[in-house]
């Protein structure tokens, strides 16, 4: 009797406003029809804001989780449920709110679909403490992120080394790398932990500046030196004294600026265009280029005294083809910098995705894997990445060959700063790689018809044997078009 009594005392509506997690109901028509307390608090909308109008104002737009949960209104998905959705939805303050979604399909004695009920669990405490793991975890591998730079590998644990001791110099350093490496990034860094760091540190793209503008960016003008100076204007060495200035694309300055530049780097002294008077500086200069310099110098078009001065401590930078074990330390750093500029709740990428990344040449190297992880962000709608959000690029398994000349010479940068001789690469692929392009039906096809399906020829340009080369074609069941 007492338990009927107590039974009768317990409304719903008693229960629905005691609740601590958040209760929202819509019926068929998109309608809220329930707005409990729990959400008045969490959202700052109050029910007469709410009731009988829709949810489009709560959706955030990096949240996919509502258009699963009005997916249960749809009859020809057969779903009845949606469990632990995480989702943001956006208060009346304009604050995104992670949080947690359970909804059901709420149905009459008939079956019939009368709406969704939905509960919303505030994720804050959650996220936030993801937030300080990951930033623990971030500390813990210190040896994998050094000045900005992510990698674990032998050749990026070397190119720290070669940082810190560049830093604790006054050499010019010379930073040699294909395009994308992250020539700017080790110039940071090197300026950061130097005697300079709060000093200027000036960045000039030599390459993006009219030749015949340089001249004045570099070291300024006197009013009236040429049509169009109706002022004086300091340069980047004026500007960059007692600190740093980074000359980017080095390589593809004209002969007679390299005279110029290498009087600053001889004597600290030059004068505006215009001017007579010598303006002195103290300025470290690092350079940085991704062609061969030395084959440069050879034919002619770059100064070989100036060479020399740039490069008194040079820094080679390894591309990402040779360092695939870095990939997947990339790959997760990248995601998680996107993660937290977008609010988006993407945190890993699956197997099939990472072997993708794992097997592509990357042509342009660490900046070409920010670009594909960017992408994949604005086309996934799952928490974790799939193969199928990555880029077309490396879903097709396409390669990109390295630039060759009109003599037919491959003109990466070697490991010893020498240009890769035709006869001697492989084409598309990277020695180092080897047992990645064997492990890699697509790759392992596309250096077998390079080759003529001449196994032994392939296992010699790997520095493998036929052997391995029949068993892993045998493997991936890969035959020759005359064959099949």
């Amino acid at each position: 009797m007492k338990e009927n009594q107590f039974l009768k005392s317990v409304s719903a509506a008693m229960l629905l406003e005691t609740m601590a997690e958040g209760v929202l109901l819509i019926d068929t028509d998109g309608i809220i029809r329930v707005w409990n307390k729990a959400m008045v608090e969490m959202t700052g909308y109050t029910s007469s804001e709410t009731m009988g109008g829709n949810t489009d104002r709560l959706r955030a737009p990096e949240c996919t989780g509502s258009q699963q949960i009005f997916a249960l209104l749809d009859p020809g998905r057969h779903r009845h449920c949606v469990n632990g959705c995480e989702c943001r939805i956006i208060a009346k303050n304009g604050e995104h709110i992670p949080v947690l979604v359970n909804a059901r399909q709420l149905r009459d004695d008939q079956g019939k679909t009368l709406g969704i009920l939905q509960t919303i669990t505030d994720f804050r405490p959650v996220f936030n403490l993801r937030q300080e793991i990951a930033a623990m975890a971030s500390r813990l591998q210190s040896e994998e992120h050094f000045q900005g730079i992510t990698g674990k590998s032998q050749m990026m644990q070397k190119v720290f080394r070669l940082i810190t001791l560049a830093a604790e110099s006054e050499a010019s350093v010379m930073i040699l790398g294909e395009s994308g490496t992250g020539k700017e990034l080790v110039a940071s860094a090197i300026q950061e932990l130097s005697n300079r760091k709060d000093r200027p540190f000036i960045r000039v793209n030599c390459g993006a500046i009219p030749e015949t503008l340089l001249e004045s960016e570099l070291f300024g003008h006197e009013k009236g030196a040429f049509t169009g100076a109706i002022k004086q204007r300091t340069g980047r060495f004026e500007n960059a004294d007692k600190g740093t200035i980074f000359l980017d694309e080095i390589g593809d300055i004209s002969s007679a600026m390299q005279v110029k530049l290498l009087r600053v780097l001889q004597q600290g002294e030059f004068e505006r265009v215009g001017g007579e008077k010598t303006i002195k500086v103290n300025v470290r200069v690092i350079a940085a280029t991704n062609k061969d310099l030395i084959k440069e110098v050879r034919e002619g078009r770059f100064r070989e005294d100036l060479y020399y001065r740039l490069r008194v401590f040079p820094i080679l930078l390894p591309s990402l083809r040779e360092r695939p074990d870095d990939i997947p330390l990339l790959a997760r750093h990248f995601i998680s910098r996107f993660s937290a500029r977008t609010g988006k709740l993407i945190s890993g990428i699956s197997r099939e995705a990472m072997n993708r990344l794992i097997t592509y040449p990357w042509p342009g190297n660490v900046r070409e894997l920010e670009n594909a992880i960017e992408y994949a962000f604005v086309v996934c709608q799952e928490k974790t990445i799939g193969a199928e959000d990555l880029p077309s690029e490396l879903l097709t398994g396409h390669l990109t060959a390295s630039p060759v000349d009109k003599s037919g010479t491959d003109t990466r940068i070697g490991s010893n700063n020498q240009p890769v001789e035709e006869s001697t690469a492989i084409p598309f692929f990277d020695k180092l790689s080897a047992k990645r392009i064997l492990r890699s039906k697509i790759n392992l096809q596309k250096i077998l018809e390079e080759y003529l399906w001449n196994k032994a020829e392939v296992g010699r340009k790997l520095g493998v044997s036929r052997t391995a080369v029949y068993k892993w074609a045998e493997k991936h069941k890969l035959v020759p078009p005359d064959e099949a």
